[in-house]
């Protein structure tokens, strides 16, 4: 058994998709500002480990714009509750190069050791927000060879492209590579 340590029910639908006998656990932990993705998945990996039981993954994703020096980064999700898409889309008006990069740093606590899997997606960042489907930056974010935007596509189409899923699948080897899974 598995748990996913997350208020995100998005994201637990994602993985849920690769390890059905996932379990969500929403719990708050800290999440130190760093500089990268995989300093804050570690640092909550430790945190947890002395009040999580068993096996557990956490997550942590970002959306680096070129434009921007890879602004939001590791601040993506707080950027995103404070100035949101229309934010984002505001501080690219007048940019023409919209190329972005998601990025998500899966951690995993198995068998009392901590493991990473990491994820990208390249793309771009639209004009306008389109699509329903999906959450945070999905509207604004097409990837690379697509038309459609991650909010534009169905779980298992975004799955198959996006950073999440890309982390995951790495993530879902390994276990099956120890039949865990």
């Amino acid at each position: 058994m598995f748990s996913i340590i997350t208020h995100n029910k998005n994201k637990y639908m994602e993985i849920k998709k690769f390890i059905p006998a996932l379990r969500m656990v929403e719990m708050e932990y800290p999440e130190i500002q760093a500089d990268t993705l995989e300093e804050v998945v570690m640092f909550a990996l430790q945190y947890l480990r002395p009040r999580i039981e068993g096996n557990y993954i956490i997550d942590d994703s970002g959306l680096f714009i070129d434009a921007l020096n890879g602004f939001p980064g590791v601040y993506s999700a707080y950027v995103f509750k404070t100035i949101g898409n229309d934010g984002i889309l505001r501080l690219l008006r007048g940019v023409e190069n919209r190329s972005a990069t998601f990025k998500t740093v899966i951690g995993l606590h198995y068998q009392g050791e901590n493991f990473l899997f990491t994820g990208i997606c390249r793309g771009s960042i639209i004009y306008e927000m389109r699509g329903n489907n999906g959450f945070g930056y999905d509207p604004i974010f097409v990837p690379e060879g697509f038309t459609r935007t991650f909010a534009e596509m169905s779980t298992s189409e975004k799955n198959a492209v996006s950073h999440r899923g890309n982390a995951i699948k790495k993530m879902v080897e390994f276990l099956k590579e120890r039949d865990a899974i």
